[in-house]
């Protein structure tokens, strides 16, 4: 990745925080966007301290032209981008009826449209090269909706639609520029502790929970092998998004009983800090860490079987031969 140029949305905190570090230590020149100077201003120095080149570019995603205006600069800083990878979002915590329109409005200008931008940016860029690789870090959300996180869950439903599109419409005009989406668990990011909240207690990831290492290890594993239209992270993941196609009103009934309560933590009180309409980390940095760094797992075996499949359907198959041949032997 030594000559390679990489743009992260979202990369002051979170899981776009950990893809930066990630490329950072794979040498990479990383363009970091977001709104938080002071989460960018942090990130970047991560990047340098794992060994790569970090640049910031303070912009709103839901802002077309401020990501159209930051890639032009990135273009001319680094030079072409190589690998556009999408993870900025914002959402709120609340009942449907207890969002307003304005802001249930500024969710999905982030969360979806901050991706359609960033995607027409990169493409309009990329197509004439025709090469570069285009990654939208998505959500078991995208297939299953939750209580209390209808806007999140509506744009990520959204951002799946959209990227199909996109995706038939590059293989049909045989175009070089790819285009993948990685599914992903319940996160330990700053999200919880950032997120407009209306809920009573302080919120937290649907458990089992993952450190968002485990998400930045398969979003760049996936940028690297994008013909792969879809990945799944974390067996959380896999579990939901089958649940969903064999039995999705008995998950209905599941979630309406255990939906709200498994969102709450019983032991922390409501944060008061709130991302929607101005950054968090302007003034204070986050990192890519949550609150829930006891809880977290830090490998998923799931996502590492995603990731090699052809290596453990080799194994399997070398162990089914091999059980074979000592059955043979003792005949």
């Amino acid at each position: 990745m030594k000559d390679k140029v990489v743009v992260v949305t979202g990369a002051s905190g979170g899981v776009g925080r950990a893809v930066a570090q990630e490329y950072g230590a794979r040498g990479a020149s990383v363009a970091l966007i977001a709104r938080g100077t002071t989460g960018l201003g942090s990130a970047a120095a991560d990047v340098g301290a794992a060994g790569g080149t970090g640049l910031v570019y303070e912009a709103d995603v839901a802002d077309y032209q401020q990501v159209r205006q930051a890639a032009e600069r990135i273009e001319r800083e680094l030079g072409p981008i190589d690998v556009w990878i999408n993870v900025a979002f914002s959402s709120v915590f609340a009942p449907f009826t207890e969002i307003s329109p304005e802001e249930y409005e500024r969710t999905t200008r982030v969360t979806y449209l901050g991706y359609v931008w960033g995607t027409r940016v990169a493409l309009d860029l990329m197509r004439p090269r025709d090469r570069g690789v285009i990654v939208q870090a998505g959500s078991a959300l995208a297939y299953r909706g939750i209580p209390l996180q209808s806007a999140y869950c509506g744009a990520k439903h959204a951002i799946k639609g959209f990227t199909e599109s996109v995706r038939t419409e590059l293989m049909g005009e045989d175009s070089g520029v790819q285009i993948t989406m990685v599914q992903l668990p319940a996160l330990n990011t700053p999200q919880f502790s950032w997120v407009l909240s209306r809920l009573g207690r302080h919120p937290q990831p649907v458990p089992p929970i993952y450190q968002p290492e485990v998400a930045a290890r398969a979003i760049v594993h996936a940028a690297e092998h994008p013909r792969r239209r879809e990945y799944w992270v974390g067996a959380s993941t896999a579990m939901t998004m089958i649940g969903e196609r064999l039995a999705p009103g008995l998950i209905d009934r599941y979630l309406a009983r255990t939906g709200r309560r498994s969102q709450q933590t019983g032991d922390l009180e409501p944060t008061g800090t709130a991302n929607l309409w101005r950054p968090a980390d302007e003034e204070r940095d986050y990192g890519a860490h949550g609150a829930f760094d006891d809880r977290a797992h830090s490998r998923s075996f799931q996502a590492w079987l995603s990731r090699n499949r052809g290596l453990a359907a080799l194994t399997v198959a070398g162990g089914a031969a091999a059980v074979a041949a000592v059955r043979a032997a003792r005949r």
